[in-house]
């Protein structure tokens, strides 16, 4: 799978899936470069072993000095906050779309020899599941608006400048290193933070929207060979579970059976956009990367759980500001009642 050592930028290595990547890579023997604006990252999520700068990916001068001699570039690095983009737009999508122009513009002035992008199942929208990688995107809201024009500066900018790319298209993950104090994002940690804290769950609309959730070594089992394996050049590839798929109240039964609190969930209404049923097929993955699922959803909530309890609950940090406010704003967030 990897057999050169390489010299590998990684954005957002302090954030979940960046700082789990750049730590395999590096204990592979690669150099690892990792940078962060620390928006999204914790601190001590950044590995040891790796030469890390807290630079934003849109200091375009910056990271150009830092793609120096890079070979890989893994794109980790968002504002990956989908229900969030219909009420900050502008953060969000500058935070998604002119990053990723920054990084890729970087990447083809030192004719890298491949990015990968990890771009987001958003990207589908409301079609019929399970989504594969032949469909239309259609994306439905800012956060899939960005990730998609992404991808498309991606392929342009690679086709013009000789450079290899492959779009990893993760499902929900989960694990350790998540931010769980974020109110705008990630399902499974703020239900688990909450109830760590005594509170029951909140679920907007009827908790009935279905998903898929990928514990994170299951989905670095498939961007590590994306490094380099040769026949994945300009694929297009989901990775996560497709045999497990569960509703959101589910997840909150299990994240109750887990902590062992028991409170029945907080129901608000639905959020604007938010697509109902968002499930990917993995066929793609399996064909070419032998992905297989190794940790089930039950699995991945415990160790996800005791990773928080360890670090210690934390209150919410409303870190981004809401640009639009009116009566389609989740009183959640305006009232800070997460």
């Amino acid at each position: 799978m990897i057999n050169n050592q390489n010299k590998i930028l990684v954005t957002g290595a302090a954030g979940f899936l960046g700082s789990h990547l750049a730590e395999k890579l590096s204990n592979l023997g690669h150099e690892v470069i990792g940078i962060d604006n620390m928006l999204g990252g914790y601190e001590d999520n950044v590995p040891k072993n790796i030469q890390f700068h807290n630079v934003d990916c849109c200091d375009l001068e910056k990271v150009k000095k830092l793609m120096k001699g890079v070979k890989v570039v893994y794109h980790c690095a968002a504002t990956a906050h989908e229900g969030l983009s219909v009420f900050s737009p502008f953060e969000i999508t500058k935070n998604n779309y002119l990053a990723s122009v920054s990084i890729f513009t970087a990447a083809a002035n030192e004719k890298v020899k491949r990015i990968i992008y990890c771009s987001s199942m958003a990207r589908y929208g409301s079609q019929k599941t399970p989504f594969n990688e032949k469909m239309e995107p259609k994306p439905v809201d800012p956060y899939a608006i960005s990730k998609v024009a992404s991808e498309e500066v991606l392929k342009n900018l690679c086709e013009i400048n000789d450079i290899e790319w492959v779009i990893a298209v993760p499902h929900n993950i989960i694990g350790p290193k998540q931010k769980y104090d974020d109110p705008y994002r990630n399902v499974v940690s703020i239900m688990l933070n909450r109830m760590l804290q005594g509170k029951a769950p909140i679920i907007y609309g009827d908790g009935k929207q279905t998903r898929c959730f990928s514990y994170i070594d299951d989905c670095l089992s498939c961007l590590l060979p994306m490094m380099d394996q040769k026949n994945l050049n300009k694929e297009i590839i989901n990775i996560g579970p497709d045999e497990e798929f569960v509703t959101i109240n589910k997840v909150a039964e299990i994240c109750s059976n887990t902590t062992g609190l028991n409170l029945k969930p907080i129901y608000k209404k639905d959020r604007p956009r938010e697509v109902k049923h968002a499930i990917c097929s993995s066929d793609k993955a399996r064909k070419l990367l032998s992905y297989k699922t190794s940790t089930s959803l039950e699995d991945g909530i415990k160790k996800t759980f005791h990773y928080i309890k360890k670090r210690g609950v934390r209150p919410f940090d409303y870190h981004i500001n809401i640009e639009i406010k009116n009566e389609q704003t989740p009183e959640t967030w305006l009232k800070k009642e997460i």
